[in-house]
C-alpha cells in the first residue's frame, strides 16, 4: 500500500504518528463533510434548474458537467502544486477558491443566469478539486500504510455524512419554496433566488475553515518529506504502472456511476410507475441513497482490517449490479429502494480504489494524487451519457449505464488492481 511519511520500520512509531496527527486527523473529517455537502447538493440544482430554465435531461447534466469537468482540468496542475508547497497551504487555497464560487451564485440567481451558475460551479469544483488532491494523501500518510485504506474509508464516512445533509438541506430550503408563493413569475422569482442564501453560507463557512487550517499543524507532502531511496517511486510515466491506469479508469467509472444514480434519482422517484413522488419528498429520499454510503464506511472501515481490499470492492460492485438490473426489470416502488440500496455497495468503493491505485508510488504519490482525482471527471462524463440515455430512450432504461461501470469496477477489485 502507500508509503507513509518517513515512517520508520517500527512499529510503536507508526502509532505514535497517528497520535502526533490525532487532531489533524480530527479536523481533516470537517473537509470531507463539506465538500460532500456541496457536491450532493448538485443532485439538488439539477432537477431545480431543469425546472427553472425548462432543460432536458443532457442540459440539466451541465451541471455535473462543469462541476465535474474541473477536476479534469485542475487535478494534475493541483498535484504538482500540492507537492511544492505541501498539504496545508494546498488545503487553505482551496477552501478559500471553494468559497469564492460560492459566492458567485449571488450574482449569477441576481442575474438569473444559467451560463454564470455553471461558472460560479466551475471556480467552486476548482476548489474542491485541490482539496482533493491534497486531503485524500494527507489521511494516507497519518499512519501506517497498511492500515491507509481502513483509516480513508472512516474520513469518507464523513464525506457521506455530508452527502446525506446535503439532500435533506436542499430540499428544505431550496425545492419546496416554489409552494409558498402564488402566480408562475413570483414562483420561478423566488426559485431562483433561493440558492442565494445556501450558499453565502456554504462560503462563510468554506472561509471559517481555511482560517482555522491556516494555524494546523499537518505532515509534510511525500516529496517534501521522504529522503530514503526506497520512497523514490517509478522512473518514466506513471501511466506505465499497471495499477495507476486502471486504477483512473476505476475511480472514473465509478464517480460517474455514483453521479449519474444521484443525479437522476429525484426524477426517477417521481416516474409514476415508481413512486410518483413530488421533488421536496423525493429530495429527502435521495439523502438516503447517500446516507447508505455513510454506513457503509463506517462499517468498511472495520471490515478492510480482516477482508482483503480488493475482493471487498468487486463484492460490492456485483451487489450494486443485481441490485440495479432487478430494478430495471420490475419497474416498481421496490425498485426505488433496489436504486437506494445502491449507496450502500458504494460506500468503500471511491477510498478503497484510491488506495490501491497509488499504491508503492513513493515520492511520486502527489503525482498520483493529480491523476486519480484528474479521473473523478467520470462524473462529468457519465452522467450526460446517461442523459442522452434517458432522453431518446427512457428514465428507468439508462439506469443500464452505471451497471456497466459497475462491471468494471469488478474487474478491478478482483485482478486490475495489482501492480
Amino acid at each position: 500500500m502507500h508509503r507513509s511519511v518517513a515512517r520508520p520500520s517500527a512499529t510503536p512509531a507508526a502509532g505514535s504518528n497517528q497520535a502526533r496527527y490525532g487532531p489533524s486527523l480530527i479536523a481533516l473529517t470537517s473537509l470531507f463533510f463539506m465538500w460532500g455537502l456541496i457536491t450532493s447538493l448538485n443532485d439538488i440544482l439539477v432537477p431545480h434548474f431543469k425546472a427553472i430554465f425548462t432543460l432536458s435531461y443532457v442540459q440539466a447534466t451541465l451541471i455535473q458537467l462543469c462541476f465535474f469537468g474541473a477536476y479534469f482540468v485542475g487535478s494534475l496542475p493541483w498535484g504538482y502544486f500540492v507537492e511544492r508547497v505541501g498539504y496545508r497551504r494546498g488545503i487553505v487555497l482551496g477552501l478559500l477558491l471553494a468559497a469564492l464560487g460560492c459566492v458567485g451564485f449571488y450574482p449569477a440567481a441576481s442575474l438569473s443566469s444559467y451560463p454564470l451558475f455553471l461558472t460560479a460551479l466551475f471556480v467552486l469544483a476548482l476548489g474542491i478539486t485541490l482539496l482533493q488532491v491534497a486531503a485524500n494523501p494527507c489521511v494516507a500518510n497519518l499512519g501506517s500504510e497498511d492500515s491507509a485504506a481502513s483509516r480513508l474509508n472512516l474520513t469518507q464516512a464523513f464525506n457521506s455524512l455530508g452527502t446525506t445533509v446535503g439532500p435533506l438541506l436542499g430540499s428544505v430550503v431550496i425545492l419546496p419554496v416554489a409552494t409558498v408563493v402564488t402566480g408562475a413569475e413570483l414562483a420561478a422569482h423566488y426559485e431562483i433566488h433561493a440558492v442565494q442564501g445556501p450558499y453565502l453560507a456554504l462560503a462563510a463557512s468554506l472561509a471559517a475553515i481555511a482560517l482555522a487550517f491556516s494555524r494546523l499543524r499537518l505532515p509534510l507532502s511525500v516529496a517534501n518529506a521522504a529522503d530514503s531511496p526506497d520512497d523514490a517511486g517509478p522512473r518514466g510515466s506513471l501511466w506505465t504502472q499497471r495499477h495507476v491506469v486502471l486504477g483512473a479508469i476505476a475511480i472514473f467509472l465509478y464517480v460517474g456511476a455514483e453521479v449519474s444514480i444521484g443525479s437522476f434519482l429525484v426524477s426517477f422517484m417521481a416516474e409514476p410507475a415508481i413512486a410518483h413522488l413530488p421533488a421536496s419528498a423525493a429530495g429527502r429520499y435521495l439523502s438516503l441513497y447517500w446516507g447508505g454510503a455513510m454506513v457503509g464506511r463506517f462499517l468498511g472501515s472495520a471490515a478492510l482490517r480482516r477482508i482483503e481490499p480488493g475482493r471487498l470492492l468487486a463484492g460490492n460492485a456485483a451487489v450494486a449490479i443485481g441490485l440495479l438490473v432487478l430494478a430495471i426489470v420490475t419497474e416498481s416502488r421496490a425498485s426505488m429502494w433496489m436504486v437506494l440500496a445502491v449507496g450502500l455497495c458504494n460506500s468503500i468503493m471511491f477510498p478503497t480504489i484510491f488506495t490501491l491505485a497509488i499504491a508503492r508510488l513513493g515520492r511520486r504519490t502527489g503525482e498520483a494524487s493529480g491523476a486519480m482525482c484528474m479521473a473523478i471527471v467520470g462524473g462529468a462524463v457519465v452522467p450526460v451519457f446517461m442523459g442522452f440515455v434517458a432522453d431518446h430512450v427512457g428514465l428507468v432504461t439508462a439506469f443500464s449505464v452505471p451497471v456497466a461501470c459497475y462491471a468494471y469496477i469488478v474487474h478491478y477489485g478482483l485482478v486490475g488492481h495489482a501492480p
